[in-house]
């Protein structure tokens, strides 16, 4: 079972040996649509806090090349917002960790500013001119203007188990932890991107909420996620169907598990897990990723003892974005990390009877979120 709702998970994880050298981030994404032009867009708002004991009023910024001198860490609150499509832009806003209010526990909330963040509300503003990108590469921001104002309703959750339970969080165990506590939610309210208004309406915002924590970033690092689906069997929309998959390399007390993904897939309300963390299932996971010329594409196969899901999407190159940030330690590996929100594809879902693959169903994927990168290890 992975539909298991735990708010614990997404209280503020930045406490121990983290306060000083880790990362914890709140991740929504969602489609909306112009209330001009009715085109459809897709969104992202992230919070992003990064080693709160080493802070102070104002916000320290890794990048900072006295500070890339000095070895001296980054602290901050990032406010993350932006969208996908051949306008794609990333818009970031700091706070310094004083300037801060976390309720920690759950509920968790954040607010700094005009900037909220909870269970189910999210509202601010990001406002970063051409003069202070071009002066502020360290803030790692495109240019633009964005405001949102969003209520969230989440239905499905991807609950990874042991793996991210509090033993293993309390000792540090894993580099990078995950929980999706909102796999498939709804997102109703508006967005103000570049002076154009966007309505956010539940039934087309195919939402998607989930947070990381922790010390580094995993190299490979994939990220697969939709829940706008049509069947090819029957011709329908799958309305209680949603799929995430995560991970790539990850890393237990600096070992690293090669190759390694974790997926779920909740197809009308009936649970389908491949998690490497419970090897009592038979997991196995393979996948590859190929950039061509216009496009990049994942391919990925996740198998257990009872069925095997294939997946494979595609997103072109001119939708997507680079996504930024700086590690804990204030270095910036992760360069060329390819980040989309209107991916499409296909997802084959067979069980496993008698020792043969027999097709669930064949399905048409939309709005999906994608995300791949790797660097080389120094």
């Amino acid at each position: 079972m992975f539909n298991v709702s735990d708010i614990t998970r997404n209280e503020f994880m930045l406490t121990g040996g983290l306060s000083g050298n880790g990362y914890d981030w709140w991740w929504h994404s969602f489609t909306a649509k112009s209330t001009k032009t009715g085109e459809e867009r897709p969104f992202f708002v992230e919070f992003f806090i990064c080693n709160p004991a080493l802070g102070g009023k104002e916000p320290v910024f890794g990048q900072l090349p006295e500070n890339k001198e000095k070895g001296v860490k980054p602290s901050y609150l990032m406010i993350k917002a932006g969208c996908w499509g051949k306008e794609h832009a990333q818009l970031h806003r700091f706070f310094g960790i004083e300037e801060v209010d976390i309720k920690g526990t759950a509920p968790f909330s954040i607010s700094a500013g005009e900037c909220y963040a909870s269970e189910n509300r999210l509202f601010g503003n990001i406002n970063v001119s051409e003069e202070e990108k071009e002066a502020h590469p360290e803030w790692m921001s495109d240019a633009g203007k964005i405001q949102f104002n969003l209520t969230i309703e989440k239905e499905v959750a991807f609950n990874v188990g042991y793996g991210a339970g509090k033993p293993l969080r309390l000792a540090e165990a894993f580099e990078m932890y995950w929980h999706a506590e909102g796999m498939k939610s709804l997102f109703y309210g508006s967005v103000i991107f570049n002076g154009e208004e966007f309505e956010v309406i539940p039934e087309s915002s195919y939402g998607y909420a989930d947070k990381n924590w922790g010390k580094d970033f995993t190299s490979p690092w994939l990220w697969l996620s939709s829940n706008h689906m049509v069947s090819r069997k029957t011709g329908k929309e799958l309305t209680n169907s949603v799929f995430d998959i995560g991970g790539g390399r990850p890393k237990v007390y600096f070992m690293p598990l090669e190759r390694k993904l974790l997926g779920a897939f909740y197809y009308e309300g009936k649970e389908y897990e491949y998690n490497f963390s419970k090897p009592w299932t038979g997991a196995k996971t393979r996948f590859k990723f190929e950039e061509k010329e216009d496009e990049v594409v994942w391919k990925v196969i996740l198998n257990n003892s009872e069925s095997v899901m294939k997946v494979e999407v595609h997103c072109k190159k001119e939708d997507m974005l680079f996504i930024n940030y700086e590690a804990p330690n204030g270095k910036k590996l992760h360069n060329k990390l390819f980040n989309g929100g209107n991916g499409t594809g296909r997802v084959w879902l067979y069980k496993i009877e008698d020792g043969l693959q027999k097709l669930v169903d064949d399905i048409d994927i939309y709005n999906v979120g994608c995300e791949y990168g790797e660097y080389d290890e120094e």
